[in-house]
């Protein structure tokens, strides 16, 4: 910790605006002395005292304060809260009378940092924090809520520790040269490399459908122009988001618009129609859509019920990248016959009439993850950073087996010291500095 981690903070531990009741929170070697000198009394620890809040000789406010003694308080050091009526006015006042008496405002995630530099939180449960905090319904705070208790941590100890153990085997094995890695325990340590790959497998789906139900499903919409992109777009917004012609080449740039649907959050970007030719501002709209495609969870694929076949030509090159694809047979309404759908990636819908809505939210909110989510008991939040950390680490152990399968025993310990850091990075065992301040500058003032 640093020299001005010695200093006591303070902020406003509630939302803006007006309340009921606000709390101001302290943190560090001063806070119960400033808490004291604010109350007029002395404080007991864990014990909510009725006092009356000063300043010189004025009372700003009556109300509660608690006092956390280290080490026993979220921050692991002396913690008071102070709450009060929930006036704006008042909790400043609050704060800058304890700004007076030798504290100083917290930056933002100050008191989730402090606990996580003190060890009462590993880095994947103090983001888990900010997620709870966010959370956007009771599922997600529920995986939330699993990470903050350290479901997620414990699985990647687990699975670090398992690295660990193959590398010293590895290493042990490299003072033997001479001897072959099968009288080693050779087929001991290939069997372990196997079932931690598998762990690690297991482990990275998880995280991404936690990270899809943090963030929400990134799905681009594409296709062939007149499909009727933007006609489903609002069709799913539930509002005239985008404009509708029967001229091709409309629409000309993005458009994202957030909605839930039955619970999933989805990020849907609508995009001009890819075609061969346009004008200059009909290209740069395709440049950009298929800018967005790199990036996409999910490509819903527009196409023209009566004519399918050609828009996925259209198409074919933009999503060659796009993990998932859904493909959407849009205007079925105009078909002699009502379709049947057999592939569970295709799905007939009629943007104008709304059939064959209700089968498309249906796969979009399995898609999102939030089936597995209400069925799972294990599901926990995860970040875009810690799916990226253990994609490395699988990469990592591919590594090993191949190096192993080499005798390049030296090569496979040093692709095992690399897989057990990339985890270390998501509990904040092997941590840069710069990712730290990265990842607690997200956070609210308060937390």
């Amino acid at each position: 910790m640093t020299a001005t981690d010695t200093d006591t903070i303070v902020a406003i531990a509630t939302a803006p605006g007006a309340g009921g009741v606000g709390v101001v929170r302290l943190s560090g070697p001063r806070s119960r002395a400033i808490a004291e000198a604010l109350c007029g009394c002395a404080l007991v620890p864990r014990h909510a005292h009725y006092v009356r809040l000063r300043a010189g000789e004025e009372t700003i406010d009556d109300g509660l304060a608690l006092y956390f003694a280290a080490p026993a308080s979220f921050t692991g050091e002396h913690v008071v809260e102070l709450q009060a009526h929930g006036s704006p006015v008042v909790l400043q006042r609050l704060v800058a009378e304890c700004c007076t008496r030798g504290a100083r405002h917290a930056r933002p995630g100050e008191f989730s940092e402090r606990a996580f530099l003190n060890g009462k939180l590993d880095l994947a449960q103090a983001e888990a924090v900010a997620d709870l905090i966010a959370a956007g319904d009771t599922r997600a705070a529920r995986a939330a809520r699993r990470a903050l208790d350290g479901v997620f941590s414990q699985r990647v100890d687990a699975l670090a520790t398992e690295l660990l153990h193959l590398r010293i085997h590895v290493e042990a094995a490299i003072d033997f040269a001479d001897e072959s890695l099968d009288t080693l325990g050779g087929r001991e340590l290939r069997e372990g490399l196997a079932r931690a790959t598998s762990t690690v497998a297991t482990l990275l789906a998880e995280a991404e459908r936690g990270r899809k139900l943090r963030d929400g499903l990134h799905a681009v919409i594409v296709g062939p122009p007149n499909a009727g992109k933007s006609s489903l777009l609002n069709a799913l917004a539930g509002s005239e988001r985008a404009i509708v012609t029967d001229i091709a080449g409309t629409t000309r740039d993005l458009l994202h618009e957030t909605v839930r649907l039955d619970g999933a959050e989805l990020t849907l970007v609508d995009t001009a129609g890819l075609r061969e030719g346009g004008d200059a501002i009909e290209r740069e709209g395709m440049r950009r859509a298929r800018d967005e495609l790199q990036g996409a969870d999910l490509a819903i694929v527009v196409l023209d019920a009566r004519d399918p076949e050609s828009g996925r030509t259209a198409v074919a090159d933009a999503i060659a990248d796009v993990p998932r694809r859904l493909w959407i047979h849009n205007k079925s309404d105009l078909l002699p016959h009502a379709p049947h759908d057999t592939d569970p990636d295709t799905v007939h819908v009629s943007a104008r009439t709304g059939a064959g809505l209700d089968a498309l939210h249906a796969r979009l909110r399995t898609l999102s993850g939030a089936e597995a989510a209400d069925a799972g008991e294990g599901t926990f939040t995860a970040r875009a950073r810690h799916v990226d950390a253990l994609a490395r680490t699988a990469a990592h152990l591919h590594d090993a087996a191949a190096q192993l399968d080499a005798d390049a025993l030296e090569l496979a310990a040093e692709s095992l010291r690399a897989g057990h850091d990339a985890l270390g990075e998501i509990t904040g065992r092997v941590v840069p500095d710069a990712l730290l301040g990265h990842i607690f500058g997200s956070f609210c003032i308060g937390k």
